[in-house]
């Protein structure tokens, strides 16, 4: 499911700020953009995120800004060497006879003048930073997924529900099929002229043999396992799209299987019309979390 999130904390003078978009996949695939202090905690942030996201492409930004104490505090001038470089411009310009000045920008410029004092932000510092604004974007996310998961709870069991008056249709046209045949055999028997009467011991055979092949008990009671499953699902509170997908792909199994086995067109045709409804299904598991 898609979704954004972002969220802000501050530290010792730093704050992190989160930002989360996800976009619908089959699995779980995480892409994180980090400063380079932050680094260290990428391990952490990921275990984060796929405690709280199974399914979808997840792309995270995060930034750390410093404040002007703290860039202060990890910045030094070499104020000894300053000087003597100051002293020497100074001496080559007399020497040259020029009158100019030496521009702190100049100087500035020199290797060296600028040192760092190593006091660059400890990651594990500032771990509890990174975790409340990840926790904070997460939830901007998962707020925007519910919603979008709400809609499509409501479109899945709409179409779920048309496959179960569909698989009831079926279930009432699929007695009638071994007499329909029958009929229709001793009717092509008349047409052909053959001595064969309707008690007759071979048409009897075939008949059953018939029954046999076109019985669609089993699958119409196993499809109507998977639906209640899927209904069980559908009230879970944890990530069911993996589940609703193998339910969704064993209702078209059986949804093929009835469609094979029944050879009666009323039954087919029904069956058709679950196949549609069913592959509007099962692209939707598809955004399910």
């Amino acid at each position: 499911m898609t979704g954004y999130g972002r969220g802000e904390a501050s530290r010792d003078g730093c704050k992190v700020t989160v930002e989360i978009s996800a976009v619908n996949r089959r699995q779980a695939e995480v892409s994180l953009r980090l400063p380079p202090e932050l680094e260290p905690l990428e391990t952490r942030i990921r275990e984060e995120i796929n405690w709280r996201v199974a399914r979808g492409r997840v792309n995270v930004r995060m930034t750390l800004h410093r404040s002007a104490k703290q860039w202060a505090a990890s910045v030094r001038f070499n104020r000894p060497l300053v000087k003597a470089y100051a002293c020497e411009f100074e001496r080559l310009a007399r020497e040259l006879g020029i009158d100019e000045p030496v521009s702190l920008q100049a100087m500035l410029r020199i290797p060296g003048v600028v040192e760092s004092t190593g006091a660059d932000a400890d990651p594990e510092a500032l771990w509890p930073a990174v975790e409340a604004a990840l926790g904070k974007a997460l939830a901007g996310l998962g707020r925007m997924r519910e919603r979008e998961g709400a809609h499509l709870a409501k479109d899945l069991k709409a179409r779920t529900a048309a496959m179960r008056r569909l698989s009831l249709d079926i279930a009432r046209q699929a007695p009638g099929v071994v007499d329909r045949y029958r009929k229709q055999l001793l009717g092509r028997i008349r047409q052909a002229k053959l001595d064969l009467g309707a008690d007759d011991d071979r048409l009897l055979k075939e008949v059953v043999m018939f029954a046999d092949r076109a019985d669609i008990s089993e699958e119409l009671t196993r499809l109507q396992s998977h639906f209640r499953q899927f209904d069980d699902c559908m009230r879970s509170a944890e990530p069911v799209g993996r589940t609703l997908d193998f339910l969704a792909q064993e209702m078209n199994r059986e949804v093929n299987t009835i469609g094979s086995k029944a050879n009666d067109s009323g039954i087919c045709q029904a069956v058709v019309r679950m196949k549609a409804e069913l592959e509007k299904v099962r692209e939707q598991i598809q955004n399910l979390e």
